[in-house]
């Protein structure tokens, strides 16, 4: 009998382009592993980004990607809320 294995994870993606809700402009960024990012600042209107409400950070609400908590383990991983 062959042993079963749990299939295997595949590593966060660390990148994500995150669009500024007020300009539109869009811009690549590293998320952080060791931390939620509550705010950020667009680089071209300068409108400071926070995460709307039930996200844990600005990645997840404004991010083609989410942040490596909730990409391994699902909404409310984070704990960062």
């Amino acid at each position: 009998m062959i042993p079963q294995t749990s299939p295997a994870t595949k590593p966060p993606v660390l990148t994500s382009v995150l669009t500024c809700p007020v300009c539109q402009h869009a811009q690549a960024e590293q998320m952080p592993t060791d931390a939620c990012q509550w705010f950020y600042e667009c680089t071209s209107c300068h409108t400071v980004l926070k995460p709307l409400a039930g996200d844990c950070c600005v990645f997840c609400s404004y991010g083609t990607v989410p942040c490596p908590p909730i990409q391994e383990q699902g909404q409310g991983a984070c704990g960062c809320g």
